[in-house]
């Protein structure tokens, strides 16, 4: 039945085209890679390892799309952090409608250019140092870094042209499509692992276990939902009564999503590749501050620890960029709804702030644990292919749900 209907046919075909043009890309290298030094860096480094989740595997063969969408999502959250500051750009995000939201958009794009400029910079400065890549002169870093810029911008475009064309979101369908395609391989490695040492049947196991156990939480989580009741008042106009209606507002108990996850991740990373690329410079004092800002980055509990702190406050700081109380109560008061129990107004939004702040607060531990996760599989089994399975499970099953409800929401559309 999905593909008996041309349009949304078209829309998956074009979802898998792009997807496949994005996965070509990803298997084109920048010239002289050490492969053997390159996996060594990223299964030591959690951090780079998590981004090479989010790049959709790019960084794994130091591609021409090593970046992935992180300076696009990384340009959004400044964005985002303005809204805070300015309230002319928080009237044009959350008041002025498609065209204002479109506007801030186009904000977020021009920023990826010095973002990707500045991350490209810091991934080649870093991948130099440590034996990836060959030394390279002015001309060879110019060159690889105006590709490795290139790149980014066209998975921003190509993300947005899914997005707009295709069925989901299309930054998430592209880091979806870079784990699922290494899924063969760590599959892979896992067997060879298991056949050289079959005592590790019991580990692979109970990881099966938690892997089942993670889906099933991350199912609850983002379908979970604490309805507050709307009633709509009864209103004469002629012979007619209008209203007297009863409803309910779903406020999700995850309203974020995996985006604080990404948000955290961008932070994170940007302060290490700042401190390599000044690990380069010739002054001593800030060498030495720069190796000193290193090795607490690679402490696993120092960023562990202000992971799961990020997270949590990215948890709380989306769902109130991105969900207004206040407007809210605005709009139903202008319709003639209220809440139950609750005075129109002022005290409705308090009211929804109050129900609001309690359940993202379960919201946002769930994230905390699933984006720590990681370390805690590899601190307990030593086996850096568990390294980032909590992250990867999360994003996996909300790509496919969301999907599964677009595909059933064009296929209810043109039912009815």
């Amino acid at each position: 039945m999905m593909f008996a209907d041309r349009s949304l046919r078209r829309r998956i075909i074009f979802t898998l085209c792009a997807l496949a043009v994005f996965r070509v890309l990803a298997a084109i290298p920048v010239p002289g890679i050490d492969t053997v030094q390159l996996s060594n860096l990223l299964n030591s480094n959690q951090l780079l390892g998590l981004f090479n989740v989010f790049s959709g595997g790019g960084l794994s063969h130091l591609s021409i799309v090593m970046l992935g969408v992180g300076p696009y999502i990384t340009g959004s959250i400044i964005m985002q952090l303005l809204t805070i500051l300015s309230p002319r750009l928080k009237a044009l995000y959350q008041e002025e409608g498609e065209a204002g939201r479109k506007k801030f958009s186009q904000y977020s794009r021009l920023l990826t250019v010095p973002l990707a400029a500045v991350q490209g910079f810091s991934f080649l400065v870093l991948l130099e140092n440590q034996g990836v890549l060959p030394h390279l002169g002015i001309f060879a870093l110019v060159i690889n870094l105006a590709v490795i810029i290139a790149g980014s911008v066209f998975l921003m475009w190509v993300g947005e042209l899914v997005t707009e064309f295709g069925i989901g979101n299309g930054l998430s369908l592209i880091i979806f499509a870079g784990i699922v395609a290494n899924l063969p391989s760590t599959v892979g490695q896992l067997w060879i692992q298991l056949q050289s040492d079959p005592s590790l049947a019991t580990t692979y196991l109970a990881f099966v276990v938690a892997a089942v156990l993670v889906i099933y939480g991350v199912v609850v989580v983002t379908e979970a939902e604490r309805p507050i009741p709307v009633t709509y008042a009864k209103r004469v106009r002629g012979m007619k009564v209008y209203g007297g209606t009863s409803t309910y507002i779903p406020l999700r108990v995850n309203q974020a999503g995996v985006i604080p996850i990404i948000f955290a991740l961008s932070l994170l990373l940007f302060p290490q590749m700042i401190f390599s690329a000044l690990t380069k410079l010739s002054n001593a004092t800030i060498v030495s501050l720069a190796n000193s800002g290193l090795t607490l980055f690679n402490n696993p509990w120092f960023y562990a620890t202000l992971y799961f702190l990020l997270v949590f406050a990215f948890t709380y700081f989306y769902t109130a960029v991105t969900f207004d109380p206040h407007t809210l109560a605005t709009n139903l008061q202008k319709n003639g709804a209220f809440i139950p129990g609750v005075r129109p107004g002022d005290p409705t939004s308090s009211y929804i702030s109050t129900v609001l702040t309690r359940i993202t607060l379960v919201g946002a531990i769930f994230l905390g644990i699933i984006a720590v996760l990681p370390m805690l599989g590899r601190a307990i089994s030593g086996n850096t292919t568990f390294a980032i399975g909590g992250t990867a499970l999360l994003i996996v099953v909300s790509v496919v749900l969301d999907i599964a409800k677009k595909v059933d929401a064009q296929i209810s559309m043109r039912e009815y």
